[in-house]
């Protein structure tokens, strides 16, 4: 079955914008995975078709209404497709790694719900089983371009999507670490070359040379990563753990 996705937005005409193009565009056109943009405001019941009001205890912006939120995401459940989950886009949610990337792109599908104005009324995680998701640090006007950046990261992991299975394997992020430095011809320009290693032929070499510069720039350029990467390569498996803890005791 192919990857359903579903956007419950106030901008569907957003979509599948980027997503039409590129390999993307290729998969959706050959039904590799499917979109339905949904329109938020159908689901108001006021004559002013209302999808938001002021916030409780007063404040700046709008807020988005759960009874509408849930009226619009109670209307696409498709039972057929599984358990697909359904995220909303909130810098107050969880970062989205690259491990989640693939777990959801190895399932059915995805509904997003992309939020709007100053957030969405917390009612609506409360009363749906909603995961919120974020892309980063930084605010955005809305959860489109997000969904937009979740949905172009599954669909590339779909089988048939990218030429060579392996394709995604050894890029940033999947191994705990940042993807080693690319090259392609000219082997000079500008007075730089290419790295004597990347030319010699001699494969055990590369592979040791691309690994330890993935290690120097993610401990450069990501700490953060690096500390996660280290702390992981430090852990004794499991058992190990177990049996150093049943000696402690």
């Amino acid at each position: 079955m192919a990857f359903a996705a579903t956007v419950l937005t106030l901008y569907p005409e957003m979509f599948p914008g980027p997503l039409g193009v590129s390999l993307a565009g290729r998969a959706l056109r050959e039904g590799l995975w499917s979109l339905d943009a949904v329109q938020i405001r159908d689901f108001a019941t006021d004559r002013h078709r209302s999808v938001d009001d002021t916030p409780a205890g007063g404040g700046a912006g709008m807020v988005m209404r759960t009874d509408v939120l849930a009226a619009a995401l109670d209307s696409v459940a498709a039972p057929e497709f599984g358990p697909a989950p359904v995220l909303a886009m909130t810098p107050r949610g969880a970062p989205l790694t690259q491990a989640r990337v693939r777990e959801l792109a190895a399932g059915p599908g995805v509904t997003i719900v992309c939020g709007r104005f100053e957030g969405i009324d917390e009612r609506f995680f409360e009363g749906r089983a909603v995961e919120p998701v974020s892309i980063g640090d930084y605010i955005l006007s809305g959860g489109e371009m997000a969904a937009l950046t979740l949905l172009d990261a599954c669909i590339r992991l779909i089988p048939g999507v990218m030429g060579a299975p392996s394709s995604g394997m050894d890029e940033s992020f999947e191994t705990g670490l940042l993807e080693y430095p690319q090259y392609t011809r000219p082997v000079e320009w500008e007075g730089r070359t290419i790295p004597e290693v990347l030319r010699s032929g001699d494969h055990a070499r590369i592979e040791a040379w691309r690994r330890q510069m993935a290690e120097t720039d993610t401990r450069l350029r990501r700490p953060d990563l690096w500390e996660r990467h280290e702390g992981a390569r430090v852990q004794p498996p499991s058992g190990a753990r177990r049996r150093k803890q049943d000696e402690d005791q």
